[in-house]
């Protein structure tokens, strides 16, 4: 309501026309197993070739988004060449397997490879790395995940039931109720994908007599049949762009 108001004033005002669009959830990808692939980079064009081949574990971390560790030895893949597999790498993983959004909890070893004295090139390794995430992330357990949302929501004590269930409805979890001076805390957990709306909601529900305050706690797996969903969605979004 808020910015309907607001894209009418820069209207009268500035003749500035502003398209209003749904806010979008900052889904992430990670991994729930372990896997291994090789990729391969060649190419030949008459002159000098581009030749690279690495062989990557990718694993869950425990810790952080991403980790890449260099376990070669013998010089099999050149050290000028590891930063080329890790850059690539890196690019690689702002594309998950299942919907395109970024993966995270990665960690990366690169244990093997080829290389040619003439041919192998940066951007060949760049681009094996690229290859060895495709074909090892859709073996390793790709899971979509979303941001939880930790709510402290004041109410009246004749609104509890209605937010309550309200809740429910939003895939959240009531984790405890508190006493407040005008009625009751109630603190609860939810996606941040059910509660962009949340401000209206309540005010409605209440009669603009509650009040809300969030903050982000971690990220969590989706469900299986919403993330199917979200996974369909973006391969339809893709074939239309294409």
């Amino acid at each position: 309501m808020h910015l309907d108001v607001m894209c009418a004033k820069l209207k009268n005002k500035f003749n500035v026309e502003a398209q209003l669009v749904e806010p979008r959830v900052p889904y992430r990808e990670t991994i729930r197993g372990t896997a291994e692939a090789e990729g391969k980079h060649k190419k030949q064009t008459g002159g000098a070739g581009q030749f690279g081949v690495v062989q990557m574990r990718f694993e869950p971390l425990a810790e952080g988004d991403f980790e890449f560790v260099n376990s070669i030895v013998g010089g099999v893949v050149p050290k000028e060449y590891i930063p080329a597999v890790e850059k690539g790498t890196r690019e690689a993983l702002m594309r998950g397997v299942l919907a395109g959004y970024p993966m995270v909890g990665v960690k990366a070893t690169l244990y093997d490879g080829k290389y040619h004295p003439v041919d192998s090139k940066e951007v060949a390794f760049k681009s094996a790395a690229r290859l060895a995430y495709k074909a090892a992330c859709v073996k390793a357990s790709p899971a979509l995940i979303e941001p939880i949302y930790r709510l402290e929501v004041l109410v009246p004590d004749e609104y509890m039931g209605e937010v309550i269930g309200d809740m429910n409805r939003r895939r959240g979890r009531v984790l405890g109720m508190n006493p407040a001076e005008d009625g009751q805390e109630i603190v609860a957990e939810a996606p941040l994908a059910e509660v962009f709306k949340y401000a209206t909601d309540l005010r409605s529900m209440t009669q603009a007599r509650g009040s809300f305050k969030m903050e982000f706690v971690r990220y969590e797996d989706v469900p299986a049949n919403i993330a199917q969903k979200i996974i369909d969605q973006s391969k339809k979004d893709d074939e239309e762009d294409e």
